[in-house]
């Protein structure tokens, strides 16, 4: 139980690193969010395409950032179904989206819902893998895994301070 308990932990200290990077934009300042208001529905358009071609690098950080997502919420809601686990994902998604728009912090952006959502199914099956193929130490390595993660942020986070 106390595995869980840890997971916890260390989900809502990446509830509050996620907010401070797609919220906030890495800055420690609100006078330095960008101060604009821009929606886009259509799916896997202009801010996925830069002089022409797809940017794949923002389209993969956002499937990546949101993996941890996944495998955390898999740990916490692990005996109700994956669309369960799925629907927490997608309306933190989607949350993200409407307060960059209701407060002008960036661009609203529906290829963002998708790619974070797939981002966290990715997180979802990647757990159910790991407990597959580990068994009954599943919960244990992804502690392992965001602790590390946590002590890496924290140390990157005191460095951009001390740059500031």
């Amino acid at each position: 139980m106390w595995a869980k308990k840890y997971a916890f932990g260390l989900w809502v200290y990446y509830i509050i690193v996620l907010i401070w990077i797609v919220l906030f934009k890495l800055q420690f300042s609100l006078a330095d969010l960008p101060h604009f208001r821009n929606i886009n529905l259509i799916p896997f358009a202009e801010s996925a395409v830069t002089n022409g071609t797809v940017d794949f690098s923002e389209i993969i950080g956002n499937v990546m950032l949101f993996i941890p997502y996944g495998l955390f919420l898999h740990i916490l809601l692990e005996k109700k179904s994956l669309f369960r686990q799925f629907l927490p994902i997608f309306c933190t998604c989607m949350l993200f989206e409407i307060f960059q728009f209701v407060f002008a912090i960036g661009g609203s952006d529906i290829t963002d819902v998708f790619t974070n959502s797939l981002g966290g199914i990715c997180g979802i099956f990647l757990a159910v893998c790991l407990k597959k193929g580990i068994g009954k130490h599943w919960i244990c390595f992804i502690n392992v895994l965001g602790s590390v993660g946590a002590v890496l942020f924290t140390g990157f986070f005191v460095l951009i301070a001390f740059a500031n």
